[in-house]
């Protein structure tokens, strides 16, 4: 592109500390990027640019197949592919929030944080579409019908609240208290992810009731997930060798390649379950209502929103403080 200049990079003495990735030496982009630099910066080698397009890409994937799935579906009239319609939807808005915040997120030391509050919140309103989709579909045969089936997306909204929660404050004490934010972090990831695959996990350890035909999807999802939570807390390979894997294979590209695959194996496996399972959940009353459907993620959007909303003000206000003073 004539006349187009990419931004300059930095290594990671250049930076401020907000910044910077652990064990990540080069490839930083300019800490206070125009919105045109961060979208520049996406088609030029940073160390960020395999997290924006690995998540920006599987993002189109993933909304191709829910247009696919809602041409043939009875949208209007069959209920019972609402589930699966609000967990593929989920699934796309944290796809393109996470490449989002990926790209917009060296703009300025607020916007950074902003931009990844906004990221976990889209991951706590997906683990809270998992929560619906296993609700309806998942669930093993002797818990249909149970106070646990019953409330299952009510406790879930309260989950997806408490991780967006536990994320936006792990960031607040990332510089003072690294270990302790990285806990925290971890925690609110994990708490929402056991609970929601509760189910999956007995149905799994039993092998009894209706589904068996998604097991092997489910197992693969399980396995991508446990390698998932891997990659986000140890930071290898990158760890043994600071500087050399800087812009291809570190552990938060390796990390957004598990989670999409974990994804993907978790959809298929859901798929196979609303398919295969449709008759026995119907005929024990269990067929989705608009409540635990479709309003349960428009509540828990809105108290994301509101939590994000809390934790951006301070921020925003202290970032307009000194050009007010000027």
């Amino acid at each position: 592109m004539q006349g187009v200049t990419l931004p300059r990079l930095f290594d990671i003495h250049q930076v401020p500390q907000v910044f910077r990735e652990d064990s990540i030496v080069s490839g930083y982009r300019p800490p206070h990027s125009s919105v045109m630099d961060c979208v520049l910066s996406s088609f030029q080698m940073t160390n960020e640019t395999v997290n924006i397009w690995s998540h920006f890409l599987p993002a189109w994937y993933f909304l191709w197949r829910l247009c696919v799935l809602g041409s043939r579906l009875d949208v209007l009239g069959d209920s019972y592919s609402w589930p699966l319609l609000v967990h593929m939807l989920l699934v796309c808005v944290f796809l393109f929030t996470s490449s989002c915040a990926h790209t917009f997120s060296t703009m300025s030391p607020e916007s950074r944080h902003v931009c990844y509050f906004l990221d976990y919140g889209a991951l706590s309103l997906y683990s809270l579409g998992c929560a619906v989709s296993y609700r309806h579909y998942v669930m093993p045969d002797s818990w249909i019908q149970s106070w646990i089936h019953q409330h299952f997306v009510t406790i879930a909204i309260g989950n997806s609240v408490l991780c967006t929660s536990l994320s936006c404050y792990s960031r607040f004490v990332e510089l003072q208290r690294p270990q302790t934010s990285k806990v925290v972090r971890t925690a609110a990831f994990i708490i929402p992810f056991l609970f929601d695959t509760g189910p999956l996990f007995y149905r799994v350890w039993s092998r009894a009731g209706s589904g068996s035909e998604s097991l092997s999807s489910h197992c693969y999802h399980l396995l991508f997930a446990v390698l998932t939570c891997f990659l986000f807390t140890a930071h290898l390979p990158e760890r043994l060798a600071p500087g050399r894997f800087d812009f291809f294979g570190h552990s938060h590209q390796l990390f957004h390649v598990s989670a999409v695959m974990g994804t993907h194996f978790q959809v298929e496996g859901v798929m196979a379950d609303m398919a295969s399972r449709r008759s026995f959940l119907l005929g024990r009353g269990a067929a989705p209502s608009f409540l635990d459907t479709v309003a349960a993620p428009l509540v828990g959007l809105l108290l994301n929103l509101a939590v994000i909303a809390a934790f951006s003000t301070p921020l925003l206000r202290s970032a307009a403080a000194p050009s007010k003073e000027q």
